[in-house]
């Protein structure tokens, strides 16, 4: 290979490894954004003396806001850019944040529940927007694995820094630190080498005249809701099913979440390579979802020991990580060129949804005495799911 090929060569490669580096911390921050609140409940609870309903509504703004304006946001990356639009959100986080640990009073905990929700919807449409642009073909699999797993990362880390830093300084300069974060990553965002400009130009010159709201974008968002749903039974309520339907402790359960959460992360990491390796990834996600099916079957109807039931649950959320890359590989496969910002930002709605309807409906069925049920509701959306996932593979796909 002539020299100033390879020299070529290994300048894409640092260029697309700095890009890959830097969405990921974005995508590690937006997830620890999003654990701010549930994490430092019960201290806002305490500081501010009201109820938990009361703190509900400002998770419920949070969602519905993220929810409402993440397909918007998706138009105005392939619009103005993905930087610019991922800078601005990250910028917006801070100043939720940093406002909340000044003002951290409940009128503001509302306004700034508001604010973060309304930030949080940038990251989907144009982190994958700057994925999508900036990482060759033969490796976009990998990427978006590792993307995903930054998000795992983000979530994980949460608990432990937010609580940790209450304990050291207090409340105020947890929320604050929280803030601080987005604006350094906002920077590194900004500075980041200029060769994304001039190639989303190109793109959204293309994407003017493509339809995105095609059959394919609007299955994918029921797919996207599908995958919410199934997640948030296994995620969300499985210790409290746990403990109610199986009898097992607190710390059993919490271990048996801990390994669903772990199998998680190294699925991601998993996922990436095979993502890169076959182009079938609707039965990839298909295959994943048959085998969580089956193992969350098992939760529901058998009585299992707590060594068994964290096996379960941790190759239950091996299985789910797996499939992350290939699901992240159907939506780029829908999206027509120069429309990746705003098809990630419309399917991508999919998962408020699913975060919205999945806790009204699993604490119904916790109210009702049936935690076994969470489990079993479960099994039914991860055998839809496949199902879609299938039929998404053989749908035609969209031609330029």
């Amino acid at each position: 290979m002539p020299a100033d090929t390879t020299q070529r060569t290994e300048t894409a490669a640092a260029s697309e490894l700095q890009t890959l580096i830097v969405v990921s911390g974005a995508h590690l921050i937006s997830h620890l954004h999003i654990m701010v609140l549930p994490v430092l409940l019960p201290l806002l609870k305490d500081h501010m003396n009201v109820g938990f309903f009361e703190l509900g509504l400002a998770l419920t703004a949070f969602n519905v806001v993220s929810g409402l304006t993440q397909a918007p946001m998706g138009f105005m990356v392939d619009r103005i850019g993905a930087r610019t639009v991922l800078v601005a959100g990250l910028l917006l986080g801070g100043l939720a944040f940093v406002s909340l640990g000044l003002l951290n009073f409940y009128a503001w905990l509302i306004v700034a529940a508001l604010l973060a929700g309304l930030a949080n919807c940038v990251y989907h449409p144009a982190d994958y927007a700057l994925l999508t642009d900036g990482i060759s073909e033969d490796r976009i699999g990998r990427a978006f694995s590792v993307h995903t797993f930054a998000g795992f990362a983000g979530s994980a880390i949460a608990p432990l820094l937010l609580l940790g830093l209450a304990a050291a300084g207090g409340l105020s300069s947890s929320l604050i630190a929280a803030g601080v974060t987005a604006w350094l990553m906002a920077a590194v965002v900004f500075l980041m080498p200029a060769a994304h400009r001039a190639r989303r130009a190109s793109a959204v010159g293309a994407a003017k005249a493509s339809a995105v709201l095609t059959p394919e974008v609007l299955g994918l968002t029921v797919f996207f809701t599908l995958l919410a749903l199934s997640h948030s039974a296994m995620y969300s309520f499985s210790i409290v099913a746990l403990i109610a339907g199986h009898g097992v402790t607190l710390a059993g359960a919490t271990a048996a979440l801990t390994a669903y959460l772990v199998g998680a992360a190294v699925g991601v990491l998993a996922g990436g390579p095979l993502a890169d390796k076959t182009r079938r990834h609707g039965d990839v996600a298909a295959a994943g979802f048959a085998l969580s099916a089956t193992i969350a079957l098992a939760i529901a109807t058998l009585t299992l020991s707590v060594a068994v039931l964290v096996m379960a649950m941790g190759l239950a959320g091996f299985l789910f990580g797996i499939i992350q890359p290939a699901r992240d590989m159907l939506v780029r496969r829908a999206a027509p060129p120069g429309s990746a910002g705003r098809v990630f930002g419309i399917v991508s709605t999919g998962f408020n949804i699913g975060g919205i309807v999945g806790p009204l409906l699993f604490g119904w069925l916790m109210d009702n005495g049936a935690p076994r049920a969470i489990f079993g509701m479960a099994v039914g959306f991860m055998v839809v799911t496949a199902l879609f996932a299938l039929f998404e593979e053989r749908r035609p796909r969209w031609q330029a």
